[in-house]
């Protein structure tokens, strides 16, 4: 039986791909390949992280999951098919300094820069961090401010994004962008539920049919 330890993930990374095909699908497929997590099979959740997760660079990340594994993802994507058109997608991420977790936060739109959607994100992510740790904080002023009022607090000691911005294919092709933070199980956790498992089905007495 798995539980909640074997769940907390260990490690994360960040990772985002562009994609371009004459199918929406095969579009986000090619973004899925190019962010190296095509693979997996994805499982999107929310907007937690825990403090204990230890971040690792992407290609130190990727050979860590099997192809076909359950992988937890935060992911942000975006597509179109009109030429031209600026589509982005982003994640961000505000770490504590003592809290037990942070806060992630994904976004996709249109017409936005790379430089936006970071701000945009990286905003997201520490002003939720904020309402929880009781960091007071002004809406109307920019990121660039809050984001120091925040760090001079001494509650919220990092943020960080990762984006993906692309434009329409010219010649109409479908355009995918994908951004995600990709949460690494601990795999001797995996492994020995696997192998509980395997012993649990090995044990148990099997049915003998009647014969006539």
């Amino acid at each position: 039986m798995v539980n909640g330890d074997e769940l907390m993930p260990k490690e994360c990374f960040f990772t985002k791909g562009v994609g371009r095909h004459a199918q929406k699908l095969m579009s986000f497929e090619l973004a899925l390949r190019d962010a190296g997590i095509e693979t997996q099979n994805l499982v999107r959740v929310s907007s937690i992280y825990p403090t204990t997760c230890k971040i690792v660079p992407m290609k130190e990340g990727v050979p860590k999951l099997k192809p076909g594994q359950i992988t937890f993802v935060v992911l942000a994507e975006a597509a179109t098919d009109e030429p031209n058109r600026l589509i982005c997608s982003g994640i961000g991420l505000a770490i504590p300094r003592t809290h037990a977790h942070g806060y992630i936060a994904e976004h996709h739109g249109y017409g936005m820069s790379e430089k936006k959607t970071e701000d945009l994100v990286e905003d997201l992510a520490a002003t939720m961090l904020a309402t929880t740790l009781g960091i007071p904080f002004d809406a109307d002023k920019s990121w660039d401010e809050r984001e120091q009022q925040y760090k001079m607090s001494g509650d919220i000691v990092k943020t960080r994004s990762v984006v993906q911005t692309a434009e329409g294919d010219k010649s109409g092709l479908w355009t995918s962008v994908v951004s995600a933070v990709v949460f690494i199980l601990d795999p001797t956790l995996v492994e020995r539920a696997g192998a509980d498992k395997a012993v649990v089905e090995k044990t148990e007495p099997r049915a003998v049919s009647a014969t006539a």
